[in-house]
């Protein structure tokens, strides 16, 4: 066994160093001074103290983590970062945490700045520009049914900032809805597509929308096929994003077994989140020595330790199994 594990590790070591290369292209500067916005830009998890308050220091901590997996960018607050339990103060001090944590830092940071109202969305965008952001992203207003009045919306959040803009597309947003939006806001040229059939729609949005730059989520269970389609990126969860890092350099270096191993790999802890909820993501950073805990923010509907009504409880033979997956992977992960 320790012979096996022994080859891995040098063959992990060559691979390395045939696409370092490769690597430091993706993380170098444009031609116009910014840091491009492609490739694996995981979602940032919130964690929270023993008091339920949100752990500052630890946010800050995950952008040097992530750095050190090899990222090349990261994105705060969305979905997966329980950005709806979270409060205004909250969000403004833990995007300042952040953005102060990631001066000088390769990886692109991406602010959320999605609310339920466009003055508000407009004032995280304002701060987020202030503080160094490198571009933003939104979701439409929660319970907003009307495109027009969504439009309006994204176009108040681009009027204010000259940052770059991703859209986060989910429920029924259309294809055609992205078109028209691209069309009305001339900083969006991203989108984190969540909405249908993440593959057909890949392919669609780039014949429709060519200066479209889309990224996916879906924590990037078809990242193989997603980059053989072009996709510009992908945000999954930030526990396990080296393998995801590794898939995508191997891929765009010509290595296209390898990418496909790794998202074989990758899989294995995709089925953890699937199977336990967002608990199951933050144990895994617990076992990786970034948070004290992992706890979701009280209140929110839950089972025990994290499982919502479609996942299972976080007990102690999930955690047996989590701890035996991490352990396979363990020769893949940079940090």
């Amino acid at each position: 066994m320790m012979d096996v594990m022994s080859n891995a590790t040098l063959d992990r070591r060559r691979f390395l160093n045939l696409v370092a290369c490769s690597g430091a292209a993706l993380h170098a500067f444009d031609a116009h001074g910014k840091k491009p916005l492609r490739g694996i830009f995981p979602i940032m998890q919130t964690p929270f103290t023993a008091d339920d308050k949100v752990d500052l220091a630890v946010l800050a901590k995950q952008v040097h983590f992530l750095e050190r997996c090899g990222v090349h960018g990261m994105v705060w607050p969305q979905l997966a970062s329980e950005y709806f339990n979270l409060t205004k103060e909250e969000r403004l001090s833990g995007v300042e945490a952040i953005l102060t944590a990631g001066k000088g830092v390769k990886p692109a940071i991406v602010i959320g700045v999605q609310a339920e109202e466009a003055q508000t969305a407009i004032e995280y965008a304002r701060l987020a520009t202030r503080l160094g952001a490198d571009a933003l992203i939104a979701l439409p207003p929660r319970e907003e049914k009307d495109w027009g009045k969504i439009t309006e919306y994204y176009k108040a959040i681009g009027a204010s900032s000259p940052l770059p803009l991703f859209v986060q597309a989910v429920g029924n947003v259309s294809v055609q809805n992205i078109v028209d939006l691209v069309k009305a806001v001339p900083t969006l040229r991203y989108i984190k597509d969540e909405a249908g059939p993440v593959l057909a729609r890949l392919t669609e949005l780039r014949s429709k929308a060519p200066e479209l730059n889309p990224f996916t989520g879906g924590h990037s269970r078809t990242l193989l096929d997603e980059m053989m389609r072009g996709s510009a990126g992908t945000m999954p969860a930030s526990a396990w994003a080296d393998l995801h890092v590794d898939a995508w350099e191997a891929f765009h270096a010509g290595h296209k077994d390898r990418a496909a191993d790794l998202c074989a790999k990758s899989l294995l802890m995709i089925s953890v989140a699937d199977s336990y909820g967002m608990a199951a993501v933050k144990y895994v950073l617990h076992l990786r020595g970034l948070f004290p805990n992992y706890t979701l923010r009280r209140g929110r509907s839950q089972g025990p330790e994290g499982g919502g009504a479609r996942t299972s409880p976080l007990d102690d033979n999930a955690k047996a199994y989590i701890r035996e997956l991490l352990r396979v992977v363990k020769p893949h992960l940079r940090a």
